[in-house]
């Protein structure tokens, strides 16, 4: 049996039961959707925009957002920066979706997974955005030449003024319902014939230091049990003003997921910090 995973910035090709998960060729990072998830969860939540202004950070367009993007420059010898433009670059199997058999849960599971229909497409440049998009993303991707294997996948998403801290904050609610979950997956479409694949899930907040110049940080570790290899993806989310930039990294079985390198996380926030203090 093979189930389609997306942790971090590409798929993973992971035949049940005991076979090591292959990953492929990278693709767009998927826990950048969890913003654009969320936030459509809870669209029609009243925002007075207080937390975001308290970050003294003003709107970035598209344009600024992703020259705010870290590059090689700003991390020094050994590290390669690649932007990308969202929603290219996308793989997977086209099934359906994976359901959760915690409601609250979902949002995470639509973050990770290729599912028709999670919500997870950005609005195309000047097109009207809903309560379910960021106003503008820039997604990345960065190796490290000491670390071939340890690479930390990325994205940038602006927000109105207090959609972020709104959206930060109902990712906190998450870690009492779904500290422990499980989901079922529709077989892949070559596999009609078998029954949904179940999957345990765990979800633990990590102890992650708040860098100089962000507003807040959550970390966390979501993992994916479903076969004899554990798939974890841990990811650091920081808010910068009205600006939230997640970092995630891939563990697979005894190589747990790392959490993401601090230097990028650092400069990433001095960045954003600069350009929305530009007038």
């Amino acid at each position: 049996m093979t189930a389609w995973l997306r942790y971090g910035g590409g798929p993973f090709r992971c035949r049940h039961p005991a076979e090591a998960a292959v990953p492929l060729r990278p693709s767009r990072p998927s826990t950048v959707l969890l913003g654009c998830v969320l936030l459509a969860a809870v669209g029609c939540t009243t925002v007075d925009g207080s937390a975001d202004r308290a970050g003294a950070g003003r709107e970035l367009s598209a344009a600024e957002l992703r020259a705010a993007a870290v590059a090689d420059g700003d991390l020094g010898a050994g590290y390669t920066v690649t932007v990308m433009t969202p929603g290219h670059g996308e793989t997977g199997s086209g099934g359906g979706r994976e359901v959760s058999d915690v409601a609250a849960c979902q949002p995470l599971l639509d973050a990770v997974t290729p599912a028709a229909g999670a919500g997870g497409a950005s609005p195309s440049p000047g097109a009207s955005t809903g309560a379910a998009h960021p106003t503008a993303e820039t997604d990345l991707s960065v190796a490290r030449a000491a670390d071939p294997r340890g690479g930390v996948y990325g994205g940038l998403l602006a927000y109105p003024a207090g959609r972020a801290a709104q959206l930060q904050g109902d990712l906190e609610k998450l870690f009492g319902p779904c500290a422990a979950f499980t989901s079922t997956a529709p077989a892949p479409p070559t596999d009609k014939g078998r029954k949904g694949v179940r999957t345990k899930h765990r979800l633990s907040r990590d102890d992650t230091p708040t860098p100089g110049g962000a507003d807040a940080v959550t970390g966390f570790t979501l993992t994916n049990e479903s076969g004899a290899v554990v798939l974890s993806q841990r990811a650091v989310l920081t808010r910068v003003g009205p600006v939230l930039a997640v970092f995630t990294t891939v563990g697979v079985g005894a190589e747990q997921a790392t959490a993401p390198d601090e230097r990028i996380v650092r400069q990433q926030v001095a960045k954003l910090r600069a350009a929305q203090a530009r007038r």
